[in-house]
């Protein structure tokens, strides 16, 4: 009988942790492993298995990947995390390949940085949000014609960027607009007003 599967496929490259660890001698330990996802950017990404648990099988299913506790160094984009990290919740997708003893050396004595993005402190408001403030203000007897939004960024996680200081130009620039189509004959007979 043809087994014919439905819907999306993933986009997981790999195998799941515990089936490479499983079969390693001493569990892996020491040895790096990269994700398939994390293969998209151009700066090194691995991690170092530094300690293994298996976490009990719970599924009904003997074809369901197991799940393990891992205890790793992480090198995200080229920086080295300052903390260890312990993985088990995503360690039963297929997306972990063991990295060959002769090529670890390529990946730990890499050197290549990020650049750092220099980021703006603050941005213009959407048009409408823009209009609305103004016309508020001006009810209220005040001038407020150069009106600014100001950014929040996430303090989680390991970042290649850093907030502009006052009066420092930003290398990074956040604009609200549609940007370029992929088609502009679709809005040549259209007027467009500049939002910014």
């Amino acid at each position: 009988m043809v087994i014919k599967y439905i819907g999306r496929t993933h986009y997981l490259k790999g195998k799941p942790l515990w089936e490479i660890l499983g079969n390693l001698k001493n569990y892996g330990v020491g040895r790096l492993v990269i994700r398939g996802t994390q293969q998209r950017y151009p700066e090194i990404s691995y991690m170092k298995i530094l300690k293994v648990a298996g976490l009990p099988d719970t599924s009904k299913h003997p074809h369901d990947p197991r799940k393990v506790m891992v205890l790793v160094e992480r090198v995200f984009r080229g920086q080295k995390s300052p903390v260890l990290v312990q993985m088990d919740g995503t360690t039963y997708k297929p997306d972990f390949i063991l990295v060959p003893k002769d090529q670890e050396a390529k990946y730990v004595n890499a050197t290549e940085v990020p650049q750092l993005r220099i980021m703006p402190r603050t941005t213009n408001f959407p048009p409408l949000l823009k209009e609305i403030l103004i016309q508020e203000a001006q009810e209220q007897g005040k001038d407020m014609s150069d009106i600014k939004l100001k950014l929040v960024y996430s303090p989680l996680g390991i970042k290649n960027y850093r907030i502009a200081e006052e009066g420092e130009a930003p290398t990074t620039e956040i604009k609200i607009g549609l940007g370029q189509s992929e088609s502009p004959s679709l809005y040549e007979n259209i007027k467009q007003e500049n939002a910014s």
